[in-house]
């Protein structure tokens, strides 16, 4: 991925539907060049064409967040958990996390009463759901599906000529943090 791939996704998580042309006026590119590159990152699966609601405004979806830990930890009961909370259409979301909760579940639905149901049946009822606490959105502070690609630090995303290499040291400690420092 180079700098124009870094603009372009950019300008498309802000605006999709903004013309080929105009894209290209903003990138250096011929509209021909840009629904090549758009083609590319769709084919690569790093691009997919939606449209967002906005959250607050519609009344009639109450949005929720589930906090989950689970009982029995093995790959298995992991990925049974997944597929299980995947297959509902009220789940819009579902990170594995790290720390004292095993998962996050955003939820949307009619009412308060359809969160409370879904959380019965998806978690209540589940005998390898340790614990699990919902929290309903009140509003939206800050919402966005697109990270700043031009800003920041994008190692790994643009390829670029190795510069001088630069060796890091890593210790692992008993607590789990870690130190790192640079040689002298």
């Amino acid at each position: 991925m180079d700098e124009i791939d870094v603009l372009l996704l950019d300008l498309l998580q802000e605006q999709a539907d903004r013309t080929l042309r105009d894209l290209g006026d903003e990138v250096g590119l011929t509209p021909s060049a840009v629904q090549r590159r758009i083609a590319k990152y769709k084919q690569r699966g790093l691009l997919r064409t939606v449209s967002i609601l906005e959250p607050d405004q519609s009344r009639e979806i109450v949005r929720s967040i589930v906090l989950v830990t689970l009982v029995a930890e093995s790959r298995e009961h992991h990925r049974a958990f997944k597929a299980r909370v995947t297959k509902r259409g009220e789940v819009q979301q579902c990170y594995a996390v790290s720390g004292r909760w095993d998962y996050v579940v955003m939820l949307a639905a009619p009412s308060v009463n359809a969160c409370k149901e879904i959380g019965d049946e998806l978690f209540k009822d589940d005998d390898n759901i340790r614990r699990y606490e919902t929290l309903i959105v009140f509003e939206t502070a800050k919402f966005t599906t697109q990270p700043d690609l031009a800003k920041g630090d994008r190692r790994g995303l643009i390829r670029q000529a190795p510069s001088t290499p630069v060796i890091m040291n890593v210790i692992m400690k008993p607590n789990w943090s870690y130190t790192t420092g640079l040689p002298s």
